[in-house]
């Protein structure tokens, strides 16, 4: 569903801030902006629905994924999307192997897609990182995310400029990585 029926179904505009929060790629970076400059919620509670929605996911993927990639690897379809996945997430998670918790925060704090809560905890599973001390470092980057967003959401026009070069600047990193030919070997295995 998108944002258009979301708000067509005549939810709770404090459930919809919720719901945007929850999803794997929006996060609270996306919630952010719908709760102030959709919804013209005050920035204190947009920011407490936003933190509470994207940390919902966080203790059920530390705890339960292994469960559940268990279950499913066990499906062609599933077992390639999982290799994917974690080939991915590796990827991205060299700062949180060499910097452990202080990396992991830093990771999450990062406003950019795939850099989040949902990202973070799949890298701390994957890395073993024990569960309070992952929590902790999630939270901590969901909430220093979370004053970025809400600082550019507050600025308006300006704030998505800023929002738009900062992206458009990430991007051109990464293509320019792709394009210098940068491998990234992966040398443990998965589970």
């Amino acid at each position: 569903m998108d944002l258009q029926g979301l708000l067509e179904s005549g939810l709770a505009r404090e459930l919809i801030v919720l719901i945007v929060a929850v999803l794997p790629i929006a996060e609270l970076r996306g919630s952010l902006p719908v709760a102030i400059n959709v919804f013209n919620m005050p920035w204190p509670q947009a920011v407490l629905l936003s933190v509470i929605g994207n940390m919902l996911p966080v203790p059920i993927i530390l705890l339960l994924f292994e469960f559940v990639y268990r279950t499913l690897k066990r499906f062609h379809l599933m077992d390639r999307f999982f290799n994917w996945l974690f080939s991915y997430t590796r990827r991205k998670s060299g700062v949180i192997e060499k910097y452990h918790a202080v990396g992991l925060l830093f990771f999450v704090a990062v406003p950019l897609p795939f850099t989040g809560a949902w990202t973070g905890s799949l890298a701390a599973f994957l890395l073993g990182m024990r569960f309070r001390a992952a929590f902790l470092a999630i939270l901590g980057g969901v909430i220093i995310a979370a004053a970025v967003v809400t600082t550019l959401a507050l600025l308006g026009w300006v704030g998505a400029a800023i929002a738009g070069v900062g992206l458009g600047a990430a991007a051109v990193v990464m293509i320019f990585g792709v394009f210098r030919g940068r491998r990234v070997v992966v040398t443990k295995s998965v589970m």
